[in-house]
């Protein structure tokens, strides 16, 4: 696992690389943003392909039990990817849902997350 550092102001965004699964459930999750915030990272960008599949799978109760923990610490989570290819209606709905915040988006790229995260 990689960090690259992206600066937006007075903010320090945290974009993790790596080609394994990083999050495989909230403990990781909350391992994850603890190891960045003690970093000094405001926010943070992770990719899809480094989360479980099962966090797509809403009925796992993983990705309400990860996004929650990012709200409670107030933490700024982008996580990128290709999302199209999620038919379900839940996961297609809590997907929209969560762009509608400000705390936690599903964003197609790079560009668009510091966007995102900028604002």
């Amino acid at each position: 696992m990689t960090i690259e550092t992206h600066h937006t102001g007075n903010t320090k965004t945290a974009e993790v690389l790596s080609e394994e699964i990083l999050v495989s459930n909230p403990e990781d999750g909350l391992q994850l943003m603890g190891d960045l915030y003690y970093q000094g990272f405001d926010k943070i960008i992770l990719h899809e392909k480094n989360i479980s599949p099962d966090f797509f799978d809403l009925k796992t109760g993983i990705a309400g039990e990860i996004l929650q923990k990012f709200s409670n610490y107030r933490v700024p989570l982008v996580i990128i990817g290709d999302f199209s290819k999620y038919r379900g209606k839940s996961i297609r709905d809590f997907i929209f849902e969560s762009n509608n915040g400000r705390q936690v988006n599903f964003l197609p790229d790079l560009s668009t997350a510091i966007e995102q995260l900028s604002k």
